[in-house]
Parts: structure tokens; C-alpha cells; sequence
């Protein structure tokens, strides 16, 4: 950053090939925050034929378990101790209040921790054949040269799902943080190092994914690819790597739905639907973004949500007063106010926000107003994509069987949420939701034992848990005779 080599590859830090860089902005004020290195298409290959080489030698899948699982406690270790400056760096680079990075950088060190605990118990299943001579077992190898391509609204947490995992199962790999948000990563990757990641193990290269997608995903050399984002990149990956028949894993976002019933406590639900859509300004792929509300309490609960929203505290994540910061960029922020613009159009009725904020002190950044649309229909697009910013839709129902249509009616499946007094009812709705997790009288959290991911346009592939391991690893069949005998099927 700031003219040092930002480019990890085959164990040396250096420059893009053709010197270009980018320039990172601070969301809240509009000012440069870093200038790093953008790499170019043969940056790119140089690093997965750096990963290739890296895995084809031996040495870091042949490491013991215990020494991985060592590391990544290591890696645990060197994230509290830096925890302060990496959670500034990314508030910095993705506008969220210090706060959040915190907990973020928390969040990252319970991965790795969870990591290294269950790699270290990992054990071959014997499979009983019926002879005594025969020793049949089921073994885990690591996959090999591993893509992982992380978003920009969560970028170290993000990619620690990928990494941990990774490193714990012994493949190499080349990360690609968003070129919108690649602060956290850099300085977490100089971490790796320290905590004694062998070179050529971790490679680190950024930059648009128009420029390095291709070097990185349409290769024999790779096989698997990791990828969070959007539906249309994902698809894109999927198309591509499917012509090299490579084992691909994708999140791409949701349209998450918040059913609030009757009998549900009002001041809890108030508050989980405010934090579930407008925390971190929206930017979260398991947003509660549409509030699916029976009618009976419908009129007052949205009034009492819009009031609350119009107290949120914006403003820049350094400030320790502000509850929410910035989008993380002003063509997001365009994108936004397009998609408040089309509601309007299609008859939603605006109840609060559809604006920047007037404060003159948040003029430089790319602030939003919490924005709240009521009598929402499926129709309409505000509904039916993912916005990504701080929208939240209405939609009313009267039964439990029209909540239950309404939450499954979308594209995606990521994540829901349920709130009801009654708990067979809400057993009944949870188990009938079409998603990935779904939250009882709660919502956003997750824990880094369980496993994290979407049903439908949302993805394939679980990170986190055991199956988030299992993802960087291919299963292998020993079958040992310790007798061995001829097998006589042919006489002659």
C-alpha cells in the first residue's frame, strides 16, 4: 500500500506487472485512502501457476495436521494482537462503523480458531467389508490449487471462511479480495507470513474481476473456486469452470425474508427488523430486506419502524457516535437511488428515507437515509432483486399458509427470519422455508460451527462447519488386503 508491493506471489511481495494501481476511497468523506497495486491477467496466472507448483511439490499437504491446525491458532493469535489496526483499516476501505470491524475481526479469529480444532480431529472412517484381512478406509485429502474470490461489504470475514478451511485441509491457494475493499486482506496476508504460511501456499492478487477473472477460473491448473457475489458473476464462474469440469462453490446474495406475526413481541421485533435490514447500511447478504407482516399489526408496526429509522445515527464509522456509515461507494449509492426511484414508479408507497441525508457534514461521503417502502407487491423490483442497500420493503399477509407463499416467493434462499409467540407455529414455518438458515424470534447471527449458505439462485456449496471444510477436501477409498491371496476367477 502506498508504494509497497501489494502482490503476494510465489512467496515474493511485488508490483503489477505494468505498475498500474488503484486508488482506494474512504466512503465517508470521498478522499483517497491508499493507492495499491491492480494486477494484471499475467499477475494472475503467475500466481495460480505459483499455487500450482506449490501443491505439486508436496511439502504443505504432507504437513501433519497438528502443524496446521498449530498455524492457524498462530494466525488466531496475530489477529487479536493486530485486532485494532485491522479493524480500522477496515473501516476505512468499506465505510462500517469501528464497531462492527470489531467484531468482524473477532468473528475472523473464531474461524480460525474453529478450524484448527476440528482439523485436528479429523479421523479415516473404516468401513467394515465382512473380512477380517481387508482394512478398508475412507480418507480426507486436500482438493489442491484453491480460487478464492471474496466480496467487498464483509472482506476479512469473508475471506477467513475460505482461507481457514483452506490452509486446515492442506491446499494452496490464490485469494482475490473486491478491488473496491482490499486494505484488511493485504495486511492480514503480511499475518500469514508471520504466523509461517510456507511461500507460494497463500498468493494474493487484486483487481477488477472484468480484468482477472479469466487468468484465474478458465485453467486446468485450478480445481476449486470459492466465490461471493452477485448472481450474474457467479453464474458466469460456474459456466467457465464447468468447461474444466472444476469443482466451483458460490454464495450469490438473497432477498431475505422477515416474517413478523401478530402474536410476536412488538419491541423485539421492532428492533431485530431495524438492525436485520439497516445495519451496515444494508449491505449485508443476509439482510432482512422484506418485512412480511400481518395486516392486523401491520399500520403501527411500520409507523413505530419508521420512526425508529429516523433516529438511526449516520455518519463516519471512525465517529463512536455513529450507528451506521456510509455505502461503500458512490456508483452504489447510484444504484440505490435507482432502485428507490423505480419503487416510487411502480407504486410503493415511500413512508421514510428515499434520500441523502441534508447534514452539510456528510455531503463528501456516500451516505443514504434508512429507507422504508410500504404495500409492496411481488411484482415490483424493489421486491424481487437484492438491493444491497438500506431499502426495506412491506408486504402484508393474513394467514399462516400466505406468509409461509410469500417468504418462499423469491428467486434466492439464503436466509429468513420468524418471529411468533407461538412455537409450534413457528417450528411449522421455519421448517417450511425454502433457506439456507433461518432465525426463530432472532436474526443475523451465525457461528462458525454451523454451516453458512443459500437453497435456490443463491448458491452452492456450504462455508463454515464441518461441510466448510469438506469443500476443500476430496474423499479417498483405501482398501487394504493384509492377506492377500489369488483371486482365481480365471482358470488358465
Amino acid at each position: 500500500m502506498n508504494g509497497e508491493p501489494d502482490l503476494l506471489i510465489g512467496g515474493t511481495w511485488r508490483h503489477a506487472a505494468d505498475r498500474g494501481t488503484r486508488d482506494v476511497i474512504n466512503p465517508a468523506n470521498g478522499t483517497v485512502a491508499a493507492v495499491v497495486d491492480e494486477a494484471t491477467a499475467d499477475d494472475a496466472r503467475d500466481a495460480v501457476a505459483a499455487a500450482r507448483a506449490a501443491f505439486d511439490d508436496g511439502a504443505w499437504r504432507a504437513t501433519a495436521v497438528t502443524e496446521r491446525a498449530e498455524l492457524l491458532d498462530r494466525v488466531a493469535d496475530l489477529l487479536q494482537r493486530d485486532k485494532d489496526d485491522l479493524a480500522r483499516l477496515e473501516t476505512v476501505d468499506t465505510g462500517k462503523t469501528l464497531a462492527e470491524s470489531h467484531i468482524d475481526i473477532d468473528d475472523v479469529t473464531s474461524v480460525f480458531r474453529y478450524y484448527s480444532r476440528l482439523v485436528g480431529a479429523e479421523a479415516d472412517r473404516i468401513v467394515d467389508v465382512g473380512d477380517p484381512a481387508v482394512i478398508s478406509r475412507v480418507v480426507r485429502e486436500p482438493i489442491g490449487v484453491c480460487v478464492l474470490i471474496a466480496p467487498w461489504n464483509y472482506p476479512l470475514l469473508q475471506m477467513s471462511w475460505k482461507i481457514a478451511p483452506a490452509l486446515a485441509a492442506g491446499c494452496t491457494m490464490v485469494a482475490k479480495p473486491s478491488e473496491v475493499t482490499p486494505l484488511s486482506t493485504i495486511a492480514f496476508t503480511h499475518l500469514l507470513e508471520e504466523a509461517g504460511v510456507p511461500p507460494s501456499v497463500v498468493n494474493l492478487v487484486q483487481g477488477s474481476g472484468a480484468a482477472l477473472g479469466t487468468a484465474l477460473t478458465d485453467t486446468d491448473d485450478v480445481d476449486f473456486i470459492s466465490f461471493t457475489g452477485g448472481l450474474g458473476t457467479g453464474r458466469t464462474i460456474s459456466k467457465v469452470a464447468a468447461e474444466h469440469v472444476t469443482k466451483v462453490a458460490v454464495e450469490l446474495g438473497g432477498k431475505n425474508p422477515h416474517i413478523v406475526f401478530a402474536d410476536a413481541d412488538a419491541d423485539s421485533a421492532i428492533d431485530h427488523v431495524l438492525t436485520g435490514v439497516f445495519l451496515h447500511s444494508g449491505q449485508v447478504c443476509s439482510a432482512g430486506t422484506r418485512l412480511i407482516i400481518e395486516e392486523s399489526i401491520a399500520d403501527d408496526f411500520v409507523a413505530e419502524l419508521a420512526g425508529r429509522a429516523e433516529r438511526i445515527r449516520i455518519g463516519d464509522g471512525m465517529d463512536p457516535a455513529s450507528e451506521t456509515g456510509p455505502l461503500v461507494s458512490e456508483q452504489h449509492r447510484a444504484k440505490i437511488e435507482e432502485y428507490v426511484a423505480q419503487g416510487v414508479s411502480e407504486g410503493a408507497k415511500l413512508v421514510t428515507g428515499g434520500a441523502r441525508p441534508s447534514d452539510p457534514a456528510l455531503a463528501a461521503g456516500s451516505f443514504y437515509l434508512p429507507t422504508i417502502f410500504d404495500r409492496c407487491q411481488r411484482s415490483m423490483r424493489i421486491v424481487q432483486e437484492e438491493t444491497f442497500g438500506p431499502i426495506l420493503t412491506v408486504e402484508r399477509f393474513t394467514t399462516e399458509a400466505e406468509a409461509i407463499a410469500l417468504g418462499n416467493d423469491t428467486q434466492y434462499g439464503l436466509a429468513a427470519g420468524v418471529r411468533t409467540s407461538d412455537s409450534a407455529r413457528g417450528e411449522r414455518v421455519v421448517r417450511a422455508l425454502r433457506h439456507g438458515t433461518v432465525w426463530l424470534n432472532d436474526f443475523g447471527y451465525y457461528t462458525a460451527a454451523a454451516e453458512w449458505g443459500g437453497f435456490g439462485k443463491s448458491g452452492n456449496g456450504r462455508e463454515l462447519g464441518p461441510t466448510g471444510l469438506t469443500e476443500y477436501q476430496e474423499i479417498k477409498h483405501i482398501w487394504h488386503n493384509t492377506a492377500p491371496t489369488p483371486a482365481g476367477w480365471f482358470k488358465g
